[in-house]
């Protein structure tokens, strides 16, 4: 992983793969050198080797992952979008359906009083011998409605 740019304070130079340890001006001259004996690091030198393919291989996978994100964040706004869309179709049609609920409870009031009226002087519920007295009934639309 590179260090962040520009380097903060405490961050240490590289020389030729090897990361310099503070108060040491000298490099060693190769690896085996840093390595010391047993393999152990002498004078608090690193191998930290980064070449340029590593540069060019993070280069290449920060770009993957700019292009991943971008593709990312467009299929987010485009579901937001789409739920939005539908949103508001809901809501259309919501309204609508309000509209229509109102309409036929209207027509409900008008058609019962208009059959009210009509109980009132209907022959064939005014003639003694037709008559069966008829328990009264609930209203079948109320409980469907909101309130």
């Amino acid at each position: 992983m590179a260090p962040p740019w520009p380097p903060p304070a405490w961050a240490s130079p590289r020389v030729g793969g090897l990361r310099v340890p503070s108060g040491v001006s000298e490099p060693p001259r190769d690896f085996h050198e840093a390595q010391g004996a047993g393999g152990k690091s002498q004078q608090g030198w690193i191998w930290d080797p980064e070449s340029p393919e590593d540069d060019d291989r993070k280069v290449r996978r920060r770009e993957k992952n700019r292009v991943a994100a971008q593709r990312s964040r467009k299929k987010q706004t485009q579901k937001a979008d789409k739920l939005h869309e539908e949103y508001e179709c809901l809501e259309q049609e919501n309204t609508m359906l309000r509209r229509e609920i109102g309409k036929l409870t209207e027509e409900l009031k008008h058609l019962t009083e208009a059959l009210k009226e009509h109980e009132k002087m209907c022959p064939l519920l005014l003639c003694p011998l037709n008559f069966v007295p008829v328990p009264p009934r609930p209203d079948p639309v109320a409980g469907c409605l909101p309130r």
